[in-house]
């Protein structure tokens, strides 16, 4: 387990932003922005996709009790085809950052691109997750909740195996689309179905 670092520049106020879903044929990006402690410890605190399921759900509850401000937002599958998968995540984590109970001072951004938000400064760090203790944790929250509106959705379109897949693109999940077609969740700008054109599978 990586040691996570515990600020960018000391004495700051910083969140740290991460999103999750962007690779998924279907649902929304969920983003997540988290303001921790100086001196919270997390044991086995690490970026999301290096957790079990069983120990982001523990720590989820554990983050959002100790975290001084968190915040999880969405940006909808129709907004994803409207401005593209990149610009759709940053709007989302904007989101987060707009409804933080505390406005942080700097910003710890996951990955290499980000659009400035209302003035404050930020850094984009690639795989910051696995770095920095608030961009784990906002990696956490954002995986979490967007699971979590996933088995929801599952619940209305059970033939797409979402509880299990999470709207990722595997061989079933394709399957799936070419036997019933793809639904409002799905991301019409995505290839559907890596043999065919996605313009096949608009909804009439």
């Amino acid at each position: 387990m990586p040691r996570l670092s515990a600020c960018h520049t000391h004495g700051t106020i910083e969140a740290g932003c991460d999103e999750a879903g962007r690779g998924c044929l279907a649902g929304p990006v969920v983003a997540a922005a988290v303001i921790l402690p100086m001196g919270l410890r997390l044991p086995g605190l690490n970026d999301s996709k290096q957790l079990s399921e069983a120990d982001r759900e523990r720590l989820r509850p554990i983050i959002e009790r100790k975290a001084i401000a968190w915040c999880v937002a969405i940006a909808s599958a129709e907004e994803i085809d409207a401005i593209n998968i990149l610009q759709a995540s940053i709007l989302a984590m904007h989101r987060a950052i707009a409804g933080l109970s505390i406005s942080p001072e700097s910003l710890l951004v996951d990955g290499n691109r980000f659009n400035p938000y209302e003035g404050i400064p930020h850094h984009c760090i690639i795989q910051g997750d696995g770095k920095f203790r608030s961009i784990a944790a906002a990696s956490v929250l954002a995986k979490t909740h967007r699971d979590e509106l996933m088995q929801k959705l599952h619940a209305a379109h059970p033939h797409y195996g979402w509880a299990v897949n999470k709207g990722y693109p595997t061989l079933e999940h394709r399957a799936a689309i070419a036997l019933h077609g793809p639904c409002g969740h799905h991301r019409m700008s995505f290839t559907l179905l890596s043999a065919s054109p996605v313009r096949e599978f608009y909804l009439p």
